[in-house]
């Protein structure tokens, strides 16, 4: 089985932050005329495994990921995983884990929006929006637009939102890396050089970053992504072929919830992509 030339393996559904349903996903997904592509919700496999079930015969090959926000003393990273047994209780306790914290998150941040800012939520919104698969500050900042806080979901999550420090309410990098690696699955670092908001990690402190989490057992990188340019996806596919670790290539698609389009990756044809590509999808052959 050769290498589809158009791929896309970084997207969310509505059972994250994005907007289409996993039904939606998959006709989008034959729409861009994707040959392999990957749904990889935050903190959830819940939409990869209503997916799996809606795919046809001649649709493109689909690859199950999730993708988990970690942060330690060091910074804030997203690890990406594919491959992975959905039904192994190393991811299912993963997932349990993260969305327990974004449970927590959203309770907290409701009411800190409350109490400094004076937002009042409804009863009925609030039981709407805790009710969702995976609530996180999007949904908050679409509900302030909604109510009239805000003008824009972007301004609500930077000027009120974002005012609410809950660095401690996080997957650590290591904890997302072995239990991908415990459930069958390939960890890889999405948006390598994004950091918290606009910081940009680049340099030795790229280099020293991914090596840190080669000990913990990353496997990737998502050297090719949708935000990135010539030269940044340059950069990292040199450090993949540094240290020898896979490459995969995402657009980060999230339907209306942000400007991005199915299949913006960066990379034209993957058939002839790099090494680190090439052997991504190798490992991943049998899982599709």
């Amino acid at each position: 089985m050769d290498i589809p030339q158009k791929i896309d393996l970084h997207m969310h559904s509505a059972v994250s932050d994005g907007s289409d349903s996993p039904a939606q996903l998959l006709a989008e997904a034959r729409s861009a005329g994707l040959g392999l592509f990957a749904l990889t919700d935050h903190d959830a496999v819940k939409g990869c495994l209503q997916l799996r079930e809606l795919l046809e015969p001649g649709d493109a090959l689909f690859l199950s990921g999730v993708e988990f926000s970690c942060r330690d003393g060091e910074g804030k990273y997203h690890i990406l995983g594919y491959g992975y047994d959905p039904l192994s209780p190393a991811i299912l306790g993963l997932v349990e884990f993260g969305h327990s914290l974004r449970m927590k998150k959203i309770h907290a941040r409701l009411a800190f929006l409350e109490r400094e800012f004076g937002f009042v939520f409804p009863e009925e919104e609030k039981r709407r929006l805790l009710a969702r698969d995976n609530p996180g500050k999007p949904h908050i900042g679409n509900l302030m637009v909604k109510l009239g806080y805000a003008e824009s979901k972007e301004q609500a999550i930077r000027e009120y939102i974002n005012k609410l420090s809950l660095r401690d309410d996080f997957i650590r990098p290591e904890q997302a890396i072995r239990g991908i690696l415990a459930a069958g699955g390939i960890p890889v670092l999405a948006h390598p050089f994004y950091g918290d908001g606009d910081q940009l990690i680049l340099g030795q402190e790229m280099d020293r970053r991914l090596r840190r989490l080669m000990d913990f057992g990353i496997r990737g990188v998502e050297a090719f992504y949708s935000g990135f340019s010539e030269k940044m996806t340059g950069e990292m596919l040199a450090l993949a072929e540094r240290y020898d670790l896979l490459v995969t290539a995402g657009s980060d698609y999230h339907g209306k919830n942000k400007l991005i389009s199915l299949g913006d990756t960066g990379l034209e044809d993957a058939s002839q992509g790099p090494a680190g590509l090439l052997r991504f999808f190798a490992e991943v052959r049998d899982k599709l």
